[in-house]
């Protein structure tokens, strides 16, 4: 007699959609990782560092968890994109407000690296944008820069040929060639310092959302900038 089908023949099943469950693992990682970050915050507060050892460790502590955190939410964000799910909202913001929200948000890492953060805006300065997108990218662009920075920081906003032009400059060594190219997203991933330019990528559509009939948001990136080092600067129409 012939096998009867039960239905659960194999050919049948239905095929796993892998990028959904991988965006599913990423949420329930960064859940995870802001609990783990405000956990880390109120231990600081908590239990100030003893010495510049104990201060250093914190700091790496600190750096590395904010990085990870920063990248799931890049790639949630991208996969939102890719899935036509990402929702922009579009408004008129205060530019310093912006500014100074991430740079609370990064203030323990900050203070515990010594880098001195200076900003350069004038308080009246008013811009529409998604003030979550925006946010995120200037957020990923401090932690990242707080790496390779020595002393200092510096956020400038300033509206120029009918663009919102918000730099980051630093005092480091400055940015790679591989990386003034112009196609930044496109640049290769570097395995061996672990960097995927998901940051840049990241950034740059972002930006891409940004639209008006000024045109379309971009970013630059240069050195020898106002501190020395690297200056990245996004342009929004």
């Amino acid at each position: 007699m012939p096998k009867q089908n039960s239905g659960n023949d194999d050919s049948e099943q239905t095929p796993i959609d892998f990028s959904f469950v991988l965006a599913s693992s990423v949420h329930d990682m960064k859940n995870s990782l802001g609990m783990l970050l405000n956990t880390l915050s109120a231990m600081m507060a908590n239990s100030p560092p003893k010495d510049a050892e104990q201060a250093q460790f914190f700091s790496v502590l600190e750096y590395e968890a904010a990085r990870i955190n920063g990248e799931l939410v890049q790639l949630l964000s991208l996969y939102r994109m890719d899935e036509n799910t990402m929702s922009v909202v579009i408004d008129q913001h205060y530019v310093s407000d912006i500014i100074d929200e991430q740079i609370a948000r990064n203030d323990t890492l900050l203070k515990s690296r010594n880098i001195d953060v200076q900003v350069n805006c004038d308080s009246n300065l008013v811009w529409y944008f998604d003030n979550e997108l925006i946010g995120g990218v200037l957020n990923n662009l401090i932690v990242n820069c707080a790496r390779y920075s020595r002393k200092q920081l510096r956020l400038t906003a300033i509206e120029e040929g009918n663009f919102l032009c918000i730099s980051i400059a630093d005092d480091g060594q400055g940015y790679p060639d591989n990386m003034l190219m112009g196609a930044v997203p496109q640049t290769p991933v570097s395995f061996s310092s672990g960097n995927t330019r998901l940051g840049l990528l990241f950034t740059g559509k972002v930006l891409e959302l940004h639209k008006s009939k000024k045109g379309q948001g971009y970013m630059t990136i240069a050195n020898n900038g106002p501190l020395g080092g690297g200056v990245l600067t996004l342009h929004l129409p």
